[in-house]
């Protein structure tokens, strides 16, 4: 295979694109170069199509190589193992765009990989993995409709907008959006924002796609040096007459309009599974009947173009709503009794519960990535069990699905939180969705909005989400924008558009679509109709609880803060530990100390941080004469006792100075606690005791 390379420039950085270097057995294979980064990405496709199979199997791994930034994987074994959360985050960014772009009647199964072999720490590859995802498809066998490119715009505080920038930029900025399309228009948009208008939003959008397409010509001009040879498609054959599938239509139309018109999710599948049947009874295909495959899919086809067309037609919704409408909404607030906060969100068949739990500045999440190793004070996981949608699963690990909506609302969220400096503690969200018929990831954010402001934090404002779906015909050009949109119409439709906020500005923003060429006007169209719904389920939610508590939940742990000396520090802690541990156990608190000698101190009951706080105040600060004191004695001798005061330090009680003129020895026990009063304090920091 000969050597091919290309190179252009995207915004002002510079992007080259090479293959027939490296990776010459997989299908397609480019190592895409910006700066001092380098991704490998191959694609390959299965010489047959799986037995059985009748959709389109894409795996998509994007994974990152320590080696790529100099560095050795921490933990026990040092090598990459399991994909880590940003590895699942990027493998979906790569996913969504390319996914609609394969023919319908192409079922090979393909695989996408694409490996970061130099990193330069400052500008993120995840955009590159998008880029050579579509070179290396574009100039495979693999038949692949058209090559998309795809760019991150940050808007900074400034008024600029950055394409591509560095991670560090990316962290000052008010809006961090990718950005993925075809030369027509969008097929994927994922970012988080810091409350930015539509306006801010629609704008980094069409700045985005002016740079897609100067990507794209770049990929364009690589595929006209390889010349490949895409791999040709058999045109489906029917066994049924074209007779046979009129009749079929003209017959089940009418009442797949009655059936596929039901409000309970449930009482609709099994209205249109008992109608179908009958149909194939009706016309005489049973189970080995040569065309009952293709009768059944037949039907499908039906089913969706049914819904599609009385949509646009009608707009009338398969569950009665107008295209606008939202389902009805029931809040409940502080359902558990033992939790730190919680919130139930319903909204049609869609439920979410929230469940808030503090900790310790101890109980960060640490991250050991490529770029950097870094904490997080705040973690939202969302999980999605099978009995929500009525069915029965394997229960593992958290799928990608849930790895992407959880940070999604994470992304929703995060805006809005207190700073650690006015907010010490460490926030763990869990979203359970208990039912699910649409946009639960929505579900989530308003669940988490809720029990956030009912355990007491102080977010700023309450936000909300809401997913909005498309219905277009392009051959009519007409198209139905629909509000809060449930499964049926995600998965019959064309667009799955999810946007977050407050009743300020815009802080998440997920779209994917199934059709090419969606256009600004339309994106526009969905925004405004978004916008309002979203400010409609905030008047809800506001209803229930506007504001958060002004005292944290009773449940939550109590946390107080001060400030010592860093010279003293290392008192605190002790040799190994020793000091810090013995405090913990006493008092059962949590200590976390920071290198400019702030002592966080957590723990569930008052008393215990006071005594926490009194002895670390001891450690820094020492004994005072005259002060009054509680020791425990944990060594007696002919001549006194030793008490214990605080945990590492103790001092003698002479039998001079004790109460009774008692032997030592039957006078005291070990553990004993003993009231005593500080009478002096030698040259050697000895303390002396008179017993009280």
């Amino acid at each position: 295979m000969s050597f091919f390379t290309v190179k252009g420039k995207v915004g002002d950085k510079e992007i080259i694109l090479e293959t027939g270097k490296m990776a010459k057995q997989a299908d397609g294979a480019v190592l895409v170069k910006s700066g001092g980064n380098a991704v490998l990405v191959t694609a390959c496709m299965s010489k047959e199509v799986p037995e059985g199979i009748d959709f389109f199997p894409l795996t998509v791994h994007y994974q990152e190589k320590f080696y790529a930034a100099g560095k050795i994987p921490g933990g026990y074994f040092k090598r990459e193992g399991k994909p880590t959360e940003k590895e699942i985050l990027v493998s979906r960014l790569i996913d969504r765009p390319i996914r609609p772009l394969f023919p319908e009647n192409f079922y090979n199964e393909v695989q996408v990989i694409a490996s970061t072999l130099s990193a330069d720490q400052v500008y993120s590859t995840d955009i590159l993995g998008i880029v050579g995802a579509s070179a290396a498809l574009s100039i495979s066998p693999i038949p692949f409709l058209e090559p998309i490119g795809a760019v991150r715009i940050a808007y900074m505080k400034d008024g600029r907008y950055l394409v591509n920038p560095s991670m560090k930029e990316v962290e000052e900025a008010l809006l961090d959006i990718v950005v993925g399309g075809t030369k027509e228009g969008l097929t994927m948009v994922e970012g988080g924002a810091n409350e930015v208008s539509k306006e801010v939003l629609l704008e980094a959008l069409r700045i985005a796609h002016v740079h897609i397409k100067e990507e794209i010509a770049l990929i364009e001009e690589l595929v006209r040096l390889v010349q490949p040879q895409k791999i040709s498609l058999e045109e489906p054959t029917f066994l049924l007459s074209e007779d046979v599938r009129r009749q079929i239509r003209e017959t089940v139309w009418k009442p797949m309009r009655e059936a596929a018109y039901t409000i309970d999710k449930k009482a609709r599948a099994e209205a249109v599974d008992k109608l179908k049947k009958s149909i194939l009874e009706q016309f005489g295909i049973n189970e080995e009947h040569e065309a009952y495959k293709e009768a059944k899919n037949l039907l499908d086809e039906i089913e969706v173009e049914v819904i599609r067309e009385t949509i646009l037609k009608e707009r009338i919704r398969p569950d009665g709503r107008r295209p606008d409408e939202i389902r009805p909404i029931t809040i409940e607030v502080d359902l558990l009794e033992n939790v730190h906060g919680s919130a139930l969100f319903t909204r049609g068949q869609t439920q979410s519960l929230g469940i808030v739990t503090l900790g310790s500045t101890s109980d960060v999440q640490y991250i050991d990535t490529m770029e950097e190793e870094e904490s997080k004070r705040f973690m939202l996981h969302y999980n999605f069990p099978p009995f929500s949608t009525g069915e029965v699963k394997k229960s593992l690990a958290p799928s990608r699905r849930e790895i992407g909506h959880g940070h999604l609302a994470y992304r929703a969220i995060e805006p809005v939180l207190p700073s650690e400096d006015e907010f010490l503690y460490t926030i763990r969200v869990v979203s359970e969705i208990l039912e699910s018929n649409g946009s639960s990831s929505m579900a989530t954010v308003c669940s988490s909005s809720l029990a956030l402001m009912a355990t007491g934090v102080p977010i700023r404002k309450a936000v909300a989400g809401i997913a909005m779906g498309l219905v277009w015909n392009k051959q009519t050009g007409e198209y139905c924008i629909l509000s809060d949109i449930q499964g049926l119409e995600d998965h019959f439709g064309d667009m799955d558009f999810k946007v977050a906020g407050t009743k300020d500005g815009i802080t998440a923003f997920q779209m994917d679509v199934k059709t090419i060429g969606l256009t600004q006007s339309m994106m526009e169209e969905a925004l405004n109709q978004a916008l309002a719904g979203q400010a409609y389920i905030l008047s809800k939610m506001n209803e229930v609880i506007d504001a958060p508590r002004p005292k944290l939940s009773s449940n939550a742990p109590k946390i107080k803060v001060i400030y010592i000396p860093e010279s003293t520090i290392g008192q605190v802690i002790g040799t190994g530990g020793r000091v810090i541990k013995r405090i913990m156990e006493e008092t059962e608190t949590t200590i976390s100390i920071d290198d400019d000698g702030r002592v966080a101190i957590c723990g569930k009951k008052e008393e215990d941080i006071e005594r926490c706080l009194y002895i670390v105040n001891h450690i820094v600060n020492g004994f005072e004469r005259g002060e009054k004191v509680k020791g425990k004695v944990i060594r007696i001798e002919d001549y006194g006792v030793f008490l214990e005061l605080i945990p590492g330090e103790s001092a003698l009680l002479h039998r001079s100075n004790m109460k009774e003129k008692k032997p030592v020895r039957s006078a005291y026990q070990l553990g004993q606690i003993v009231d005593a009063v500080v009478t002096d304090i030698d040259e050697k920091h000895r303390i002396v005791l008179k017993e009280l």
